[in-house]
């Protein structure tokens, strides 16, 4: 069980990273890295949805939980927008694909359609962590 600092500093943490992982993006764009931006996009959401779930007590254990509790803690109740649970899934899977699959190759159409849609799921759960993060911290 964590305290209340330890899960104010993994909030702190992981929202640090997903803003980090999201400045790698345009970087690996430059460079045609398009499976490595997609792989990119996709851990900028998980960093931040990650630090929403720490923040609110919810533990999970691998991504796909971190998907479904995401769906039924936020998504359901509408705390997020429904498309939010659809683009974060979709992030999940293009990554996948990019890192997995055999012969296949994101491309630059493709990929930058996906990056306005991690963008904007960062910015939303920023806009959530702050507000958690001004009730708790202090």
């Amino acid at each position: 069980m964590l305290t209340d600092q330890e899960r104010i500093d993994i909030v702190r943490y992981r929202m640090e990273c997903a803003e980090k992982t999201l400045g790698e993006i345009e970087i690996l764009f430059a460079l045609k890295y398009y499976n490595n931006a997609a792989n990119r996009m996709y851990y900028a959401c998980y960093y931040a949805v990650s630090a929403l779930l720490v923040a609110h007590g919810i533990t999970t254990k691998s991504h796909e939980g971190v998907i479904q509790m995401f769906g039924l803690h936020f998504i359901r109740p509408g705390v997020f927008p429904a498309y939010f649970g659809r683009n974060y899934s979709q992030l999940f899977n293009e990554r996948l694909t990019g890192d997995y699959e055999d012969l296949f190759n994101h491309d630059e159409v493709s990929t930058a359609e996906l990056y306005p849609k991690a963008k904007e799921i960062v910015a939303g759960v920023r806009e959530k962590i702050d507000i958690w993060l001004a009730e708790n911290a202090g």
